[in-house]
């Protein structure tokens, strides 16, 4: 009976990997007019005059995230609820308005000739990449912690 037991638990975690390797990485184009609502509204705003050229919807197994390239090469990443986790900007800087006001402060005080060309928003930390290639790392209290 343990034998049985312990076959049929092997079988399921075959299944559930085979399952999790097959959805990994599924995104899907879509229109971006599609997007939410909360994300067409960023883009109008700090974006206006730039054509998103490629919108996609990335479907993982527990979360799922929206892609956008402009026409400019400025990349953008959005969590399930639209908001923004990611912006690289290949050409321009990141619109001031998208970094938190303590972030800009600093930003403003020790490296106001260099601007922003990237800024990942995680959990518990901010990440900013200066046009130097600096990278500055704030906690979520915008506290520097890390400089690279």
């Amino acid at each position: 009976m343990r034998r049985i037991m312990r076959i049929l638990m092997i079988i399921v975690c075959c299944m559930l990997t085979c399952n999790i390797v097959a959805n990994a990485g599924n995104d899907k184009p879509i229109a971006v007019n599609a997007l939410p609502v909360k994300i067409q509204t960023l883009l109008s705003d700090h974006f206006g005059n730039q054509k998103g050229m490629l919108a996609t919807i990335e479907s993982a197994v527990a979360r799922k995230s929206y892609d956008v390239v402009l026409n400019n090469g400025t990349k953008l990443e959005f969590d399930k609820k639209g908001n923004l986790t990611e912006i690289d900007c290949k050409q321009g800087t990141v619109p001031d308005k998208l970094i938190p006001q303590h972030i800009r402060n600093y930003l403003k005080d020790n490296y106001a000739e260099h601007p922003v060309r990237k800024i990942e928003i995680n959990r518990n930390e901010y990440e900013v990449e200066l046009a130097n290639g600096l990278d500055l790392t704030f906690n979520k209290h915008f506290r520097l912690i890390d400089i690279d």
